[in-house]
């Protein structure tokens, strides 16, 4: 079998790419991973048995020689205001030079609100947005994978974090309700779809946690998990913004996409219920109770 290419290998955030080429490499299929740069990353990839390449998917000779007779391509990139140059320049060599059998991107669930009168609170989201309009222009094989948002975004690293220091969970929500999905869960997707590819051709597969929580009921989760009294704490959006993701010195893209997700949450937006992850994997999506529970020593478990 030819390689299966997987870009954003050695991503931060989640770490889906790396996930992904880690799940592949189990099963025994070859997997060339496309890295920014060779580093403690790219050689883990590399003990997996992954073919590991360095480029930048901004550069189309780059891209070209990544995927080079590969069939099957996931294209993954973190929070990025280089993301729409990057995407479009695969799906770009794609169609071009490769013509894949299946070309795999992960979006966001969010997107799905968006339109061409819709400016996009988020640039990210907007920038999402566009590239599955690009896509779908392409005439690629292209899969859609939409999570809602992830366990380990910094929204909720900050929003959790606090367990660990006086016992609440520290979310602008409001009363509104929010579902994360664990980026384990999105990239056991992404795995079965690369493995075989032919049931999700053209399908968007939306993807969120178990139940959709408030935060009373997120602080519930986090209490039966770890064992000990855990409260939420409502904070005014603003003061939020200003004392738990200000300190987390993201760049200035990144930061303007998580506290627009922040706000969207307090409206609302975030309140849904998808069976993606269980319908492609044959599992339920792992809860936050279940998340806290594995990560229990991050939280003061």
């Amino acid at each position: 079998m030819q390689p299966i290419l997987v870009t954003g290998a050695a991503g931060r955030v989640g770490a889906v790419g790396r996930s992904v080429v880690e799940n592949l490499r189990r099963r025994g299929l070859p997997v060339r991973a496309l890295v920014r740069r060779a580093d403690e990353r790219a050689d883990a990839l590399r003990a997996t048995g992954a073919e590991v390449v360095v480029g930048d998917l901004t550069r189309i000779d780059d891209v070209a020689a990544a995927m080079a007779g590969c069939p099957r391509v996931y294209f993954g990139m973190g929070v990025s205001a280089g993301y729409l140059e990057a995407a479009l320049t695969t799906a770009a060599v794609a169609r071009a030079r490769q013509r894949p059998e299946v070309f795999v991107n992960m979006s966001q669930l969010t997107v799905s609100e968006l339109g061409p009168r819709d400016a996009g609170e988020s640039h990210q989201h907007r920038q999402q947005w566009l590239v599955e309009q690009a896509l779908t222009w392409s005439g690629l094989p292209v899969v859609e994978i939409r999570p809602t948002v992830f366990l380990e975004n910094p929204l909720f690293r900050a929003g959790l974090s606090s367990i660990a220091v006086d016992g609440t969970v520290r979310l602008p929500l409001g009363r509104a309700r929010t579902s994360p999905v664990a980026a384990a869960d999105v990239a056991a997707v992404v795995t079965e779809v690369l493995a075989e590819p032919a049931p999700y051709l053209g399908r968007v597969l939306e993807l969120t946690g178990p139940r959709s929580l408030d935060g009373p009921a997120l602080a519930a989760e986090a209490s039966d998990a770890l064992g000990r009294p855990v409260r939420y704490a409502d904070v005014p959006l603003d003061e939020w913004i200003d004392r738990d993701l200000k300190p987390l010195a993201l760049s200035e893209h990144t930061f303007q996409h998580i506290s627009t997700m922040a706000r969207l949450h307090a409206e609302n937006r975030y309140d849904r219920r998808a069976d993606g992850v269980r319908q492609v994997t044959g599992r339920p999506a792992t809860g936050v109770g279940e998340y806290l529970r594995q990560h229990a020593r991050l939280f003061g478990g």
